[in-house]
């Protein structure tokens, strides 16, 4: 018996209603029966069942396009809005009966012009196709109630809304779908889901694919429907049966008219598509779109030849059951005897069955096993008189080729043999850039206590996929940090070579504890050297936990913005000196004053600018976009302070979900963006005040012994005993070579935070240095002691003077008694929370 005649009339509706909502790139479709005068709904798909209620019984009178249809037998086509969000017309055509019309096929379209002549046509064939099928009404009395999956995400690509059957389908049982990242989360199981999602956001149009759900392996027919208004995507999933998909093949080729003739047509298509494939994914993309609908296939596996190894490249239309069994490398090739045999004969293999398959390759039933199809495709991609690899084309039903589809796939198989090696040349590339880029950017930013930072690097779409775009996170005395970004226009290795020594220049800079301006100064100098058609933009921020101040300065490069906790966002309106390279200096200093644990938002022109907008509005969405995820996403948590070890996980997690966020909002389609774009996100802490001592010293010598005094006690209130004897040597010789080369004012400081850090301030601009001393000098020694008692040490120089600091590191705190949550006693009295280590 056919497949089709198998279809109940349930499947019959739910196919020919999903074929017309594809057909007409629709939003979806609906199926009224005639009773007496009136129409009844019986068949729903793509929309939800709240939208359409008002069309659950049509008087056969109205005015609807399903009405008018069916009373002139005729084609009708309405526009203007309808119930469901995003249409804009319903196109309808009758049910032929024997008497006349028994009722109406409707589509709810998303475009502003009707359907074409093309479409019309198929949505007619399509309603004799169902018509002839029905024959009679009895059990039409009520709509169709077969489950189908519905989910929404918004323009975060975070999911707002899913349905149980989604829940069932997608869900994973251990998180909710609700909440989480599209492809990130349980959803993210549904094999091929990003490309198609981003595409039909891109493009504002419905798009469709079959796809095995991770709960079942049943496959479905998944539907993409962009929201017109607003941002956001409705997905659908629906269960397709084995008979309904002979039927959706075999009645989409009868309508649309598919014959030897329109072969060429394809085959200009696949070439011109090829040929501007960069990628090899790029390739595999281009033999799904265009090739596995022409031959009615449903699954596809290219694999690249290594020596004797077979790499995975590209699959579709495989669970990944099977997946995991084939592997991403099979070894030796004789793992898979059918891929072995075309490589070594250079013809492409016709397998019409699996009973066919086991005959040929008996030892490769695992993966006959393991496959959900049961006819096959073997075709050698051969390159420059080489096999470089093998295309697989199946299908789920048993067929047979004839010789007109044997000559397609072997002409097929060459060009996409040249698409693929030209692709494998750039991917090489590629890669080497992307390393070379890694390693120019950080690794990992580091975790201090003033500052927790994430970032994102996006390359340019096309080209080399590198650029010049960097950012730092550099940590400097007194638990200050400093962060750079910045832009070296342009794209490739020289470019992304230049940034590396930029990177490397600032980094050197700021260990001379330089103010912003100044550094920017000495990189002006060196940039200059570079060429004059160098274009470098910079922007280099110190944050001072102790003041709560961000200075700053700019060279050609957008302002900071700034995110309060209570969710308001400001970006300083400040007019930015020239370009590095093309500034005459002095550079301005900026400073801001930030609330307790505010975010601060670096960023590139490529993240805000491009072709179709300008950079006030890209701003302008970057300020609504995180004023919105900080306030809904309650960025800033309201809970009491737990350990600062899990505060800090937690803060990292909600800034790279934060980045993330903002990347998507600004950049939905990040192959598409002719810049590159880097972001830099820093949530700063400033010290507490009882972490922080200060005492001004007077100009004489019982100055060291007040110092030590000064630090016994607040050690002692610190809990700090076993720091005392070093921090008393180090204030003393500190204090000391003030007194004895320096002048005052004089003043030290105490700052308990990850580590221990004293400071010493003076008027005096004089660099203290080590010196080499004799065995007969009775000084000189001063500074070599500091040094070998401290972590580090240094001098940073002030509009006013100078300060000499050093660090120490902290005892580790001893395990509370137990049975008590109290430290030991003897221990570091200072819980985590204080320490704000992290």
């Amino acid at each position: 018996m056919p497949a089709n005649e198998e279809l109940s009339r349930s499947q019959t509706l739910r196919l020919a209603l999903r074929q017309a909502t594809a057909c007409v790139d629709g939003l979806g479709a609906l199926a009224h029966w005639r009773s007496a005068d009136r129409l009844r709904l019986v068949a729903v798909s793509g929309l939800e069942a709240s939208s359409v209620e008002a069309w659950a019984e049509l008087r056969l009178d109205a005015q609807t396009p399903p009405a008018r249809a069916v009373r002139g037998d005729a084609y009708v086509w309405a526009a203007g809005d309808s119930a469901v969000t995003g249409a804009h017309g319903t196109a309808a055509v009758p049910l032929p009966g024997p008497d006349g019309p028994v009722g109406a096929l409707s589509v709810l379209t998303a475009g502003p012009g009707g359907p074409d002549p093309t479409q019309r046509s198929l949505l007619r064939t399509l309603a004799a196709w169902v018509a002839a099928r029905l024959e009679t009404s009895s059990d039409l009395s009520t709509p169709d109630g077969t489950p189908e999956a519905l989910l929404t995400v918004g323009d975060d690509w975070r999911i707002v809304f899913a349905d149980a059957e989604a829940e069932r389908l997608l869900g994973d049982g251990c998180a909710p779908l609700v909440g989480s990242v599209l492809w990130k989360g349980p959803a993210g199981r549904l094999p091929g889901l990003e490309g198609p999602c981003r595409r039909a956001v891109a493009e504002g149009q419905p798009v469709s694919f079959l796809a095995h759900s991770p709960a079942d392996q049943r496959l479905h027919h998944v539907r993409l429907v962009p929201a017109s208004r607003g941002g956001g995507l409705a997905i659908h999933l629906s269960e397709v049966t084995d008979p309904m998909v002979d039927a959706f093949e075999a009645t989409a080729a009868e309508a649309a008219g598919r014959g030897p003739a329109e072969r060429p047509v394809r085959m200009s298509e696949v070439t011109a598509a090829l040929a501007k494939a960069v990628t090899a994914a790029d390739v595999v993309r281009v033999v799904e779109e265009r090739v596995l609908p022409a031959l009615g296939a449903d699954g596809l596996l290219v694999q690249a030849l290594d020596d004797d190894r077979l790499r995975l490249i590209g699959c579709v239309g495989y669970p990944q059951s099977f997946i995991d069994v084939v592997g991403t490398r099979l070894s030796p090739l004789s793992a898979s005897p059918a891929v072995a045999a075309v490589l070594r004969t250079g013809t492409p293999r016709f397998v019409e069955s699996q009973a066919e398959y086991l005959r040929l390759y008996p030892k490769a039933k695992f993966l006959a096993d393991a496959s959900p199809k049961n006819a096959w495709v073997f075709a050698p991609l051969i390159a420059s008189g080489r096999p470089i690899g093998c295309c697989v084309i199946s299908f789920t039903q048993p067929r047979s080729f004839g010789d007109e589809e044997r000559n397609l796939i072997l002409a097929l198989s060459g060009l996409l043999a040249q698409a693929l090696e030209r692709a494998r040349l750039y991917d090489v590339e590629h890669a080497r850039a992307q390393e070379l880029q890694r390693d120019l950017l950080p690794r990992a930013l580091p975790r201090l206590a003033a500052v927790r930072a994430a970032a994102r690097y996006l390359p340019a779409g096309k080209g080399e996929k590198v650029g010049g775009d960097w950012y730092d996170v550099i940590p400097l005395s007194a638990e200050r940090v400093a962060m750079v970004i910045g832009d070296v226009m342009g794209h490739g290795i020289s470019e992304a070579a230049t940034m590396g020594r930029l990177r490397t220049a600032v980094r050197t800079l700021a260990d001379l504890e330089m103010a912003p301006d100044e550094l920017l100064y000495h990189l002006n100098e060196l940039t200059s050297d570079l060429g004059e058609d160098c274009y470098i933009t910079c922007l280099y921020a110190v944050f001072d936990p102790v003041t709560r101040t961000c200075s700053f300065s700019l060279a050609g490069h957008p302002p900071p913005v700034v995110v309060a906790p209570d969710g308001a966002v400001r970006c300083p309106e400040l007019a930015a000196d020239p370009p590095l390279g093309a500034a005459v200096p002095p550079f301005k200093l900026h400073e801001l004053h930030l609330p307790e644990e505010s975010l601060l938002v670096f960023y590139t022109d490529g993240l805000v600018e491009s072709p179709t907008r300008d950079i006030d509005q890209g701003l302008a969405q970057l300020q609504r976009t995180l004023a919105h995820a900080v306030t809904r996403t309650t960025y800033f948590p309201d809970e009491p302070a737990g350990p600062a070890g899990r505060r800090d996980d937690d803060a990292e997690r909600r800034l790279e979900r934060l980045c993330d966020l903002v990347i998507s909002a600004l950049l939905p389609d990040a192959e598409q963006t002719s810049d590159d774009t880097a972001l830099l996100i820093a949530h700063t802490r400033s010290t507490a005040p009882e972490d922080i001592a200060s005492w001004n010293l007077p100009e004489h010598p019982s100055a060291a012994g007040q110092a030590r005094e000064y630090a016994r006690k607040q050690l002692a209130v610190w809990g700090l005993d076993d720091c005392l004897m070093t921090t008393e040597l180090i204030v003393s010789e500190l204090v000391g070579n003030v007194i004895r080369h320096g002048k005052g004012p004089i003043r030290l400081r105490l700052l308990r935070s990850s580590s221990l850090v004293c400071e010493v301030y003076d008027g005096s601009l004089t660099t203290p240095r080590i010196r080499r001393a004799t065995f007969t000098d009775e000084g000189g020694r001063g500074l070599q002691l500091v040094a070998a008692l401290s972590q580090r040490w240094g001098a940073r120089y002030l509009h006013d003077g100078k300060c000499i600091w050093t660090e120490q590191e902290l005892p580790e705190p001893e395990p509370p008694v137990p049975g008590s949550s109290e430290p030991a006693a003897g221990g570091m009295a200072i819980t985590a929370d204080r320490q704000r280590t992290g």
